[in-house]
């Protein structure tokens, strides 16, 4: 599975698909990059932005697809999609949460 392929889907890649793609890789690498994904984004264009947050919902798409292909691999690459995305934006667009009410 080529998972900077899923993250970039149709468009171009963003250099932070590389820190992604070595966090599904191997998991256990993954505490140690949340920070720097995170800071990474904060001089993201609105459009940048808007390419990561499909990317990572790609990649929640692609494991759900794949999921009894490799059960444990695509189970942590969903995990590391949905922390990403509920830290980066603060919500995640797929996933059952109800509507944020003001």
């Amino acid at each position: 599975m080529d998972i900077i392929r899923v993250l970039q889907g149709n468009g171009e890649p963003l250099g932070i698909y590389t820190r992604i793609a070595a966090a599904v890789r191997d998991i256990t690498t993954f505490p140690d990059l949340i920070e720097p994904i995170y800071t990474e984004t904060a001089g993201f264009s609105d459009t940048e932005l808007d390419s990561l947050r499909f990317a990572l919902i790609r990649l929640q798409v692609y494991a759900d697809v794949h999921r009894y292909e490799d059960m444990e691999g695509t189970q942590q690459m969903k995990y590391v999609a949905q922390v990403l995305e509920k830290i980066i934006f603060g919500s995640l667009m797929l996933g059952g949460e109800p509507p944020v009410s003001e």
